[in-house]
């Protein structure tokens, strides 16, 4: 006894399982990375002003701090100042000052930029004098009598001749440059300064990591509750110091950080939530891909299943039709041989076997066609059921007509359903010959959308449906039955005298028939 095979699910499901689980603990440990993610503690801006402003012929400057922060002689903390200059005076506007200028009680203290008598980057009263400036008693107009000049490093030194550079930078147009200086303040004492000439504020940027050739240290006094934006000439071509200078973003803050640019893409939240975002993605991957091979699996186990059952009809076939068919044949034999003697009943079992023997070949050509790879397509159907027709109403004295389509869709059906449609119309115009007595027999057929209908009627002496035979009552029980497993509707319309239609009706895109290309 033939058993198709039992189709478990359970691997592939047990992958798509998984990939679940890795997919939603995937997304669980995300929620708790961002949870449990270290918020850094960022410093406070004191005061901004990231406006631009030009100053021009200033030497003493107006206030734009506004008290908003201030440092006397008592501070003990560490202060940052940031600005950002493009200066409009070239070096034949020298000498002239343009400074970034701390100032208490209108007294000067320290003052960033450009110095007098420095001629390049530079501070401003100092308490120490740079190693290449000019010593306190050989400057110019001096504010008070401890001023200094220390000039700033710089990573793009003014070239002195070939091969030689000066220790500074010359301030020039349309070469931007942004400062930030810290102080630490000495209660009582000179406070500690140290100048980053462009320094690098990008993310990760520290004031640790700076380079040493743009970082500059010396003491002055820094206390201050004014700043004041200041330029100036004392000669030069222009006697006033030139254009002036840009000065642009400025700020105060107790933290180097405050001044490194973030951009969102380098932020915490933003790392968190792409990595977020690919953890997700490698969980809806792996759910994808689990769950293709799942379906690919049952896929396979349905064709499997599939392969079964039709392995399993032909045997059936084979059996049933041929082997009875066969048995006839051998019977009808072995009375031939045993009646020998009586040529009459000879020549009656002769003409039985040859009926067998035609009925024996028709059987081996219908399962033939139910296999042959070429027929599994709607047309290929009702050109054999025009093909079976014609044969077995030849030699008849009742005739059939045919009206079938020549022009139907490329379906193709799957084997067990054009196998069953073809054994319901044989065995409605095989009733028909046999037992209807009629004189033609109408074989129609037409589509409708997804609709199959095909009608055997026949103007032969009828039957009353309630009333007949017990072979007859099975043949009609075997037709509704192979309706019914093709998900069809069998129909059945006789009465004395006027006749049998038997109407099969089947929706192939239930049977999910599919188009060729």
């Amino acid at each position: 006894m033939l058993r198709s095979p039992v189709v478990s699910n359970r691997p592939g499901l047990s992958f798509f399982q998984s990939g679940l689980k890795f997919f939603f603990v995937a997304i669980y440990a995300g929620v708790v990375m961002v949870l449990a993610w270290p918020v850094p503690v960022r410093a406070t801006i004191l005061w901004s002003d990231p406006g631009s402003r030009v100053i021009h012929a200033t030497p003493d400057g107006t206030d734009i701090l506004g008290g908003k922060v201030k440092r006397d002689d008592k501070a003990s903390d560490a202060l940052y100042f940031k600005f950002r200059v493009d200066p409009l005076s070239d070096p034949a506007d020298e000498p002239y000052d343009a400074l970034f200028q701390l100032v208490e009680t209108n007294k000067l203290q320290l003052g960033v930029g450009n110095a007098m008598e420095a001629w390049g980057y530079s501070a401003a009263y100092t308490s120490e004098t740079g190693p290449s400036n000019k010593p306190p008693n050989e400057l110019i107009e001096l504010k008070y009598d401890d001023a200094g000049e220390y000039n700033l490093r710089s990573s793009h030194p003014a070239a002195a001749g070939m091969g030689k550079f000066f220790p500074y930078e010359l301030p020039s147009h349309n070469h931007p440059r942004t400062i930030v200086f810290k102080v630490q303040y000495v209660p009582g004492g000179e406070d500690l300064v140290t100048v980053w000439l462009d320094p690098n504020l990008t993310h990760g940027a520290t004031a640790e990591n700076q380079p040493d050739d743009i970082t500059t240290k010396f003491k002055a006094k820094a206390t201050f509750d004014e700043i004041r934006l200041r330029h100036g000439g004392n000669g030069g071509v222009r006697k006033d110091g030139g254009n002036g200078w840009f000065f642009s973003d400025m700020a105060i803050a107790t933290s180097f950080n405050d001044f490194v640019i973030v951009r969102f893409w380098q932020t915490w939240w933003f790392s968190t939530l792409l990595a977020l975002f690919v953890v997700a993605a490698v969980g809806a991957t792996v759910r994808f891909v689990e769950k293709r091979k799942y379906q690919l699996q049952l896929q396979r186990a349905e064709q499997e299943s599939a392969l079964e059952r039709e392995r399993a009809r032909i045997a059936q076939d084979l059996h049933d039709d041929l082997g009875s068919s066969l048995t006839r044949l051998s019977l009808l034999s072995g009375l031939i041989r045993t009646d020998k003697d009586n040529p009459e009943q000879v020549e009656a079992h002769a003409s039985k076997l040859a009926q067998s023997a035609d009925q024996t070949v028709r059987s081996l050509e219908e399962i033939v066609w139910a296999v042959r790879p070429g027929s599994d397509t709607l047309q290929s159907l009702t050109d054999y059921i025009a093909h079976f027709a014609n044969e077995l109403f030849d030699g008849n004295a009742a005739r059939c007509r045919l009206d079938l389509p020549h022009d139907l869709p490329a379906l193709a059906l799957p084997p067990d359903l054009r196998h069953n449609i073809f054994l319901i119309v044989k065995e409605a115009l095989t009733n028909a010959l046999k037992h209807s007595g009629a004189g033609e027999v109408q074989v129609h057929a037409k589509i409708s959308g997804h609709i199959l209908e095909i009608l055997v009627r026949d103007d032969g002496k009828g039957f009353n449906p309630s009333l007949s035979s017990e072979g007859r009552r099975n043949g009609l029980g075997n037709m509704r039955r192979r309706a019914e497993s093709i998900g069809g509707k069998l129909e059945l319309q006789s009465a004395a005298g006027a006749g049998t239609a038997v109407k099969l009706s089947v929706d192939l895109q239930s049977r999910k028939s599919h188009k060729l290309a």
